[in-house]
């Protein structure tokens, strides 16, 4: 179901709420922007809340995970 949203002179719009409860983004949650196809494409980045309880992780990727994530900042 396509949305339709504004564009601020900042550059600034607001994700819809039904989105963003289906796609679990809060306030300080990161997004990753990619262009395609003359596309703008919005990827939730994993946080530590996100991957804790995983069972899919052993201890040293989760920590190499974390380790990448920092990195970010």
């Amino acid at each position: 179901m396509p949305k339709e949203v504004v564009v601020t002179r900042r550059g600034q719009t607001t994700i819809p709420t039904e989105v963003r409860r289906e796609l679990g983004i809060e306030i300080g949650s990161k997004l990753r922007v990619e262009v395609e196809d003359h596309r703008v494409i919005l990827t939730k980045v994993p946080s530590v809340f996100d991957l804790a309880g995983t069972s899919k992780l052993s201890m040293e990727d989760a920590s190499k995970q974390l380790d990448r994530m920092r990195e970010e900042d």
